[in-house]
């Protein structure tokens, strides 16, 4: 896991401002089951609605279609 001083001010101070959707993902982007999950999804030469389906469904994600 990533070790993050998330309480210094000067590296994340801006996290105050963010709305939630935006520290969502600061939040989800820093997960390591997520990253692994992004990158074994990324990884695969075809994804099917299947796949990107339940990806999003597990991280409560939302694709435009």
């Amino acid at each position: 896991m990533l070790h993050i001083e998330w309480w210094h001010h000067a590296a994340y101070g801006y996290m105050s401002q963010l709305a939630a959707s935006g520290f969502a993902w600061e939040y989800l982007r820093r997960n390591d089951e997520y990253r692994y999950d992004c990158q074994t999804l990324a990884l695969t030469r075809t994804q099917d609605a299947n796949q990107l389906e339940s990806f999003a469904h597990r991280w409560g994600l939302l694709f435009p279609k």
